[in-house]
């Protein structure tokens, strides 16, 4: 995550801050592991955000598609009594380095780092 303090001189005492920005972007480090065809979808869909520099949307891995919960962590059902899933997005940009590819016999490990937009 960005540090949105900047740091104040002072005399004596702890250092003082103020802040430098009102919001700022998160990094995400991310590993996805990919057939073949996956790791060809992967890469096209690199390619159409301009080689990693255009924004994108992306489910939010730690929200989307689990189930919404009660207090007492009882997951809530439709009538039909299907759970009720939670949806969120993340606006990212590839980080500052290209991903990274590790073969793994007919499988590829691809590494990589998005910053979430605020």
């Amino acid at each position: 995550m960005q540090d949105p303090r900047l740091a104040r001189q002072t005399e004596a005492g702890p250092p003082g801050y103020r802040r430098r920005w009102s919001s700022t972007a998160r990094e995400v480090s991310l590993v996805v592991d990919l057939t073949r065809s996956q790791k060809a979808s992967f890469e096209a869909f690199f390619d159409s955000v301009q080689q990693g520099a255009g924004t994108f949307w992306m489910p939010d891995p730690t929200t989307d598609g689990w189930p919404m919960l009660t207090a007492d962590g009882t997951p809530l059902l439709t009538a039909e009594g299907a759970p009720m899933l939670l949806s969120a997005q993340w606006l990212c940009l590839f980080g500052a380095s290209m991903p990274v590819e590790t073969i793994l016999g007919s499988r590829a490990r691809i590494s990589f780092s998005v910053s979430v937009l605020p």
